[in-house]
């Protein structure tokens, strides 16, 4: 368990659009974090924590 959060967190920082499709799939939220990491990492990176724990939890 602690190792698989460990990967998405890593996975989040260094490729947030990757870390945002595997919780939403392609859609919405997959764009904006390619828009948002497009402008610069950090908006990307941001943005894809938000999607991962927006329930509380990490995947």
């Amino acid at each position: 368990m602690i190792r698989h959060v460990a990967d998405e967190i890593l996975l989040t920082i260094f490729l947030p659009p990757v870390a945002a499709a595997l919780k939403e799939g392609i859609g919405v939220q997959f764009l904006i974090n390619i828009v948002l990491t497009m402008i610069g990492w950090l908006p990307g990176v941001i943005h894809a924590f938000w999607v991962n724990t927006r329930n509380g939890t990490m995947v």
